[in-house]
């Protein structure tokens, strides 16, 4: 057992996986700021957190250059309450001071990966589309395609194919626009750059993906299927779009350094994401799956696996359980290889479906280490 990250991150790994078992127990917040600190100093430039990528854009001109207020970017950049967690308060603070008086070449990046969605309530790509047709100065009317907002944001609109707006013609004509402009935008990059700067372009790049994302996912939505297959068809998509994302800000990352990415365990695992949801056993290719088939050695992930917690009102592991075998091996929290972890049985805590996913054998056949902490009351404090 170490607490020492660098021994598990081969010369080869371009993005460093660290997953977590539940998004409610704050110690993995705090571990991490620990962990990305010691990789910075060994050459990591950017981090990647489970929180939509447009939003995250505001906190990365924040931590880069000093644009706007802590407050500003943690009110504006994240999602899905990301913003509300000490730990990213800490975090993104801790980033600006880093970079203050570094040349940009050497300054952390921050970065969101997610789609700017839910998986059952997905907004509308209005906003997205009309950010690109006023950065190409086009005449296009896309309110008067996608129509009133809420139209494609209520839960109706993803959970009921009959109430979905995604095979509409209007939805048709939109997904062509937003091909077009993808086009016109590579197409003018050198005018495009010349009159603003590289840094624009990207970002009305950043905007356009989001917007074609939404219209993929809406158009997911309007299959009929059984509702197993749907969710599921749902939440592959929604980890496509993910890996997209990531191997987007790799492109960007690449000459300055490796990428840390944290996120759920279910989502970074190299194999296939079952998850329990509303009674219905749901399974697709998350985003750990898609990169390390596209990555290969390139990818190196780290589960996240929890002894005892009282946020989540999780006690003492049972001996005969992953963790528990764990917990006899690790203090406060610690880093393991993942084959060095025994056969043992899974935790029974259905309590906790939902908001904590234990560890099981097929979550660390597709991981390549461990990072487990066994009292999160006692967990490593932040920067």
């Amino acid at each position: 057992m170490t607490q020492d990250i660098c021994g598990f991150v081969p010369a080869s790994c371009e993005l460093l996986g660290l997953g977590e078992p539940t998004h409610l127990e704050p110690a993995f917040g705090r571990v991490r700021n620990g962990l990305f600190a010691r990789l910075a100093e060994h050459g990591f430039r950017s981090i990647a957190l489970e929180t939509d990528r447009v939003a995250a854009l505001a906190v990365d001109k924040f931590v880069r250059h000093g644009t706007g207020s802590l407050d500003a970017a943690m009110s504006e950049g994240f999602s899905h309450g990301f913003g509300d967690l000490d730990a990213n308060r800490r975090l993104v603070a801790w980033m600006r001071e880093y970079n203050r008086d570094r040349p940009a070449a050497e300054r952390l990046a921050f970065h969101g990966f997610d789609a700017p969605m839910e998986t059952m309530s997905v907004p509308s790509p209005r906003a997205y589309l009309e950010h690109v047709r006023d950065y190409l100065a086009l005449d296009l009317d896309i309110a008067a395609l996608t129509g009133e907002d809420r139209r494609w944001s209520r839960m109706e609109a993803v959970m009921d194919p009959a109430a979905s707006v995604g095979e509409t013609p209007e939805a048709e004509r939109l997904r062509s626009v937003a091909d077009d402009m993808l086009t016109t935008l590579y197409a003018r990059a050198p005018e495009l750059i010349a009159a603003a700067s590289r840094a624009e372009w990207y970002r009305a790049r950043t905007y356009l993906t989001a917007g074609l994302g939404l219209l993929r996912y809406h158009k997911q939505a309007a299959q009929r299927l059984d509702q197993t297959m749907r969710i599921s068809v749902l939440g592959g998509t929604r980890d496509a779009l993910m890996a997209q994302n990531l191997l987007d800000i790799r492109g960007a990352e690449a000459r300055r350094g490796p990428t840390l990415v944290f996120s759920h365990n279910r989502h970074l695992q190299r194999n296939t994401c079952v998850i329990p949801m509303g009674g219905l056993e749901t399974t697709w290719t998350g985003v750990g799956a898609v990169l390390g088939s596209l990555m290969d050695e390139r990818y190196v992930f780290i589960a996240g696996s929890l002894g005892r917690s009282e946020i989540i009102g999780l006690p003492e592991p049972a001996p005969d359980t992953y963790e528990g075998s764990l917990q006899s091996r690790i203090g406060t929290w610690g880093l393991v290889k993942a084959a060095s972890v025994a056969g043992a049985g899974a935790r029974a805590d259905a309590a906790h479906q939902q908001v904590y996913f234990p560890l099981d054998q097929e979550t660390i056949d597709g991981a390549d280490a461990v990072l487990h902490i066994s009292d999160a009351s006692a967990a490593a404090p932040n920067p």
